[in-house]
């Protein structure tokens, strides 16, 4: 997958796309997988990096959602079951089962959610990952060490599934663009263009490497930009009404060590009335998340101090150690684009489930929704482009895709797991070139390797890029991350052609930038109030 041709189709002042597709994340990237596996003529523009804003910051699960189950919106969380199973069959390397344990401290606890977990089960049915039990204290305790042990009675298992959310938006964006379609990231829309009676039949977009412009004819415009879905919609309508509430997400990164075994935890209601979990994930534990309403969005949003403390604060009545703001080796934030429902008294109650929208120009927008269900929403999304483009009618064939990378036998590749079938690939790099396969961090697992097959193949332009998405590494330590960021400059310049004066400032942005993702040295002031 490389920028330049996708941009010189893009660009072509002779193409006519069936689609044209603003956004490139899991929803844009996903309706371009679905497009262009149907035979479409598909192009998607992203002012970023794919991923760059929410697809990359879930809290990395891939579950049907025990928090719907509770608020009674059974159909969600079926429909949320299935795609779960497509997914670990579609992308092995990166979808897995993992199993939680919910730590019983009540004596109500254990019927009360052992009943629930079984209906999640038989809910999931031939999808399942496998079934839910009730678990003694000592059961529990086995399978997370590091639980805290005072009032604990035992545990419900169930299963749900895990991932690597940015490594599977780059692994679909190769899927698209293997069936035909152009992708650009670092190419943004600026304006939408319409025909004499005023449909919209393209968009101008500018080319953020170059400074250049072009127009894009399509027979119809997705706009799939989540958080930034009104902007999108303003430029269509001026006046357009605002449709995204906007809800930020906080997670810590912490040690391994902080939970040890190879279960995750989940605490099914907070002080907040949310869900939290606390996941192994690339070695590291993963604990969040929160759900704090927000007024303004930002590809890089930051984690409010009292979120960071209400996250320790809860993980410390689960662990058996208390984690502190010294031991947080990565803190991120990202914002969900809920649906705004009129009724909902916070955004913790307001639905994921998505909505199709066409203005009166024939825009269309699909919003809301969650990384679970991007397959759907995409299928949902195309059914109804190829209506308004009077397109040819064609099946959707997703459910059956084989994403790029797709490998049954993970366990043999190691560190490069998430790479699938690319990994061989990877190490013929290190093998050419001995240099390439050193790490390049005692507390990472990327290797000069991965940062060369990033800038290759996989369209990374910056260092935020390889650090973030590409690899994990701002997420999984932070420090670590702004520490390799010279090595990974240096690296990404020598593939790009690019100068010394270009590196350097490369560093300077990623050092800035990586900051946000460390615990402030003094507590800053709780979110303002709405």
């Amino acid at each position: 997958m490389k920028r330049q041709p996708n941009l010189a189709r893009l660009f072509d002042p002779e193409a006519v796309w069936d689609v044209a597709i603003i956004g490139g994340g899991a929803t844009g990237v996903g309706a371009a997988v679905d497009a262009a596996s149907r035979g479409y003529r598909v192009c998607l523009v992203e002012q970023s990096d794919f991923g760059k804003g929410t697809s990359s910051r879930s809290t990395k699960l891939i579950h049907g959602g025990v928090r719907y189950l509770q608020q009674g919106n059974i159909s969600l969380v079926m429909e949320a079951l299935e795609e779960r199973g497509l997914l670990r069959q579609n992308a092995p390397h990166l979808v897995h089962d993992l199993a939680f344990v919910v730590p019983n401290y009540d004596w109500w606890e254990a019927p009360f959610y052992g009943i629930g977990m079984k209906v999640y089960d038989m809910l999931a049915g031939e999808y399942g990952f496998g079934k839910s039990r009730l678990l003694t204290k000592e059961d529990t305790l086995e399978r997370i060490p590091t639980l805290a042990t005072e009032g604990l009675r035992g545990g419900v298992l169930y299963y749900d599934g895990q991932f690597d959310d940015a490594r599977l938006l780059i692994d679909l964006a190769q899927t698209a663009v293997e069936h035909g379609a152009a992708l650009v990231n670092y190419c943004r829309c600026v304006e939408l263009t319409k025909d004499e009676h005023g449909f919209v039949n393209g968009l101008v977009a500018e080319d953020l490497e170059s400074g250049r412009r072009a127009s894009i004819r399509a027979r119809a415009v997705v706009n799939a930009t989540g958080c930034f879905t009104d902007t999108i919609r303003r430029l269509d309508e001026p006046g357009a009404s605002t449709i995204v509430a906007p809800s930020q997400g906080v997670h810590v990164v912490l040690d391994g060590s902080f939970l040890s075994g190879e279960s995750a935890i989940m605490v099914p209601r907070t002080s907040d009335g949310r869900v939290l979990f606390a996941i192994p994930w690339h070695g590291r534990a993963v604990i969040g998340t929160t759900d704090t309403p927000i007024d303004e969005v930002s590809l890089e949003p930051r984690a409010f101090e009292d979120e960071i403390a209400f996250i320790l604060e809860t993980a410390a009545q689960y662990l058996h150690k208390a984690p502190s703001r010294d031991d947080v080796l990565s803190v991120f934030a990202g914002i969900r684009p809920l649906i705004r429902d009129a009724e909902a008294t916070s955004t913790a109650a307001i639905s994921r489930e998505h909505s199709v929208l066409i203005s009166h120009s024939g825009l269309l927008t699909i919003a809301g929704g969650k990384w679970t269900t991007y397959r759907k929403m995409a299928e949902d999304c195309i059914d109804q482009v190829a209506i308004l483009g009077k397109l040819d009618q064609r099946d959707c064939v997703t459910k059956e895709l084989r994403i790029h990378g797709h490998h049954e036998d993970v366990a043999t590749l190691g560190d490069l797991a998430v790479y699938g079938s690319d990994a061989q690939a990877i190490r013929a790099l290190a093998r050419d070139e001995p240099e390439l396969g050193e790490r390049l961090h005692p507390s990472l697992p990327i290797t000069a390797a991965w940062v060369v097959w990033a800038a290759r193949e996989e369209m990374a332009m910056t260092v935020d890029d390889v650090l973030s998405r590409r690899s994990r590494s701002l997420l999984l330590n932070a420090r670590a991350a702004i520490a390799v960021a010279p090595r990974v400059a240096s690296l990404l310049a020598r593939e790009r052609g690019k100068d010394r004066i270009w590196e350097e400032r490369q560093i300077i942005e990623f050092r800035r930038m990586a900051r946000g993702y460390l615990p402030p040295e003094r507590p800053a002031s709780s979110h303002p109030a709405k």
